[in-house]
């Protein structure tokens, strides 16, 4: 499988990142921020400084991760100040995926409503209601903008976002009638949160065409206390489910790339060195 990291878990200075990629033999590169700028701010020099950079050291982009949509929420309208900003910023970061070489552009989705579907009594008294079906018309028009620039975009399971879940995924794909176009980009480990075991349950809601990307951590969640943890890849909640959900990517021929997602350190706020202390366990499981 073609394995890659998201660049600035390692360090926002890019060759830096680059010079530990070719170290631990890691080919694909995900770009969220480079230098103080996130991608979809850059300078046309700035981003032909690093497309030459990864293009001489041979590290192809596997996405360009910009925050898009994130942030909104049921108070917001197609069309209005926020939405406009975001789809300027979507353009942006389309225009910097074809100089770069990118397949894939991230979205995110809008702060998440806790219950938007009920039965017997919830549909009255707890649901969210409309929450849902707001949200599609602020996502359609990126999917007309993706398909008129031939780019894929996809959906991050995100923690504290509309789309949480593989489930949700999937179905914002399914309601925006948008496969193809839009695929999810599953973080099992942000899925923890809503509790959606990552594997097979997780998994089997997208195997069929929905996957386009995966970023790799490990965490434990506390959801009564509110509390995330960060765990060394291995130590989490999800130590016994990296295996088959590796097993199952190889088995099905996924051909996307799986990022590992630098964001834990040993407690000296030191992201490299936590890093190092995942990164042969990762390979060990995904190559």
């Amino acid at each position: 499988m073609k394995l890659g990291v998201i660049c600035d878990g390692i360090s926002r200075d890019l060759a830096h990142t680059v010079d530990v990629m070719d170290e631990f033999e890691l080919e694909y590169a995900e770009l969220q921020f480079v230098g103080d700028t996130e991608v979809g701010d850059h300078s046309a020099q700035e981003i032909k400084e690093i497309d030459q950079l990864l293009r001489g050291r041979g590290k192809p982009v596997s996405c360009l991760s910009r925050h898009i949509f994130a942030g909104m929420t049921g108070a917001n309208k197609p069309g209005d100040e926020l939405h406009v900003k975001h789809m300027d910023s979507l353009k942006r970061v389309i225009d910097m995926a074809h100089v770069v070489g990118s397949p894939l552009v991230r979205i995110m989705s809008p702060k998440k409503e806790q219950i938007l579907w009920g039965n017997n009594g919830a549909e009255k008294w707890n649901v969210a209601k409309g929450a849902w079906d707001a949200m599609l018309p602020l996502i359609a028009p990126a999917i007309d903008v993706a398909k008129d620039a031939n780019v894929k975009l996809v959906v991050e399971t995100g923690n504290g976002t509309m789309v949480n879940s593989n489930y949700t995924g999937r179905k914002l794909i399914d309601d925006l009638d948008a496969k193809g176009t839009l695929q999810v980009l599953w973080d099992p480990a942000n899925n923890c949160w809503c509790h959606e075991r990552a594997f097979p349950n997780g998994y089997h809601e997208v195997k069929d065409g929905y996957l386009g990307h995966v970023h790799i951590k490990d965490v434990l969640v506390d959801t009564p206390r509110a509390t995330l943890t960060v765990k060394k890849m291995g130590e989490g909640q999800l130590a016994d489910q990296f295996k088959p959900i590796a097993d199952a990517l190889r088995s099905d021929g996924y051909d996307g790339v799986i990022s590992f997602e630098s964001v834990y350190h040993p407690g000296n706020n030191n992201f490299e060195d936590g890093f190092r202390q995942c990164v042969g366990l990762f390979k060990d499981l995904f190559a």
